[in-house]
């Protein structure tokens, strides 16, 4: 990946520590799979039976979280940045611009890429698909797509039900698992819930969609004070669970669509 190596130089000084910390958390990445795996085209069901195996979309969504604890470099410090964007509140992604290092979108684009190419060896279709599983549910965790101040909410200081914590983490997993629901369980009534109207309407497979709307969310679930409890959980329920429900439908039709498409 040309596109995502040629700034290796410049990435040996990126710190690992202003990255965010994982999105969702493992239950939400796997919401998130397991609603794409009921929504997938016949077509490209079988494709991904092919690269996975018996791996399905809920196994394969946290595989790049768990990569990162691995010393190797690629690891460390290349795909590091690729779980997030940075849009200044105000700008769009295309004002922004994509930094050196690149980002979610500079990979996913890369990874489809990879996808596409008939020459591409089997071991990199299987990572770029399970990175893209997973990049598609990062982008729709708002604090995923941070302001560029605070790390995505992670130098926000708060306490969750009294327990010492961050605003990163209280969107990626704290609000979720606070339900007490497996993830089978919660991708079950997420997909119970979702109308023929809003199967119809959240099916949009732009990246740059899914980043705007999610930098319009992150601004608004900036907490007032810090510490955070029953009244924000009813404040945002329902944002974090139409974003894990709109990540699913659109992480199936954006597969649906690069399994369908003919090799270039």
């Amino acid at each position: 990946m040309p596109r995502l190596t040629s700034c290796l130089a410049a990435l040996y000084l990126f710190s690992a520590v202003a990255a965010p910390a994982h999105a969702w958390g493992k239950t939400g990445h796997r919401v998130t799979g397991a609603i794409a795996q009921a929504h997938l085209s016949p077509d490209s069901a079988a494709a991904i039976a092919d690269l996975l195996g018996a791996e399905d979309l809920a196994e394969a969504s946290t595989w790049p979280d768990f990569m990162r604890a691995s010393p190797e470099v690629y690891w460390q410090r290349q795909a590091g940045p690729w779980h997030y964007v940075t849009v200044p509140r105000g700008l769009t992604y295309q004002e922004a611009g994509t930094p050196a290092e690149g980002d979610a979108l500079s990979a996913l684009e890369a990874f489809r890429e990879t996808l596409l190419n008939p020459q591409s060896p089997r071991d990199e279709k299987v990572l770029a698909l399970r990175f893209t599983v997973h990049i598609i549910g990062d982008l729709h965790q708002p604090l995923h797509v941070g302001n560029g101040t605070d790390r995505g909410g992670n130098d926000v200081r708060v306490s969750f039900f009294r327990t010492p914590t961050n605003l990163h983490s209280v969107w990626d997993s704290k609000m979720i698992d606070h339900e007490q629901l497996s993830y089978t369980e919660l991708a079950d009534w997420l997909l119970r819930d979702l109308s023929a109207d809003e199967i119809s309407r959240w099916t949009e497979t732009d990246p740059e969609v899914w980043v705007a709307e999610s930098a319009a969310l992150r601004d608004q679930i900036y907490p007032d004070g810090t510490d955070l409890s029953w009244d924000y959980v009813f404040a945002h329920r329902a944002t974090y669970r139409i974003r894990l429900q709109q990540a699913g439908l659109r992480l199936a039709a954006y597969l649906n669509e690069v399994f369908a498409s003919p090799a270039p």
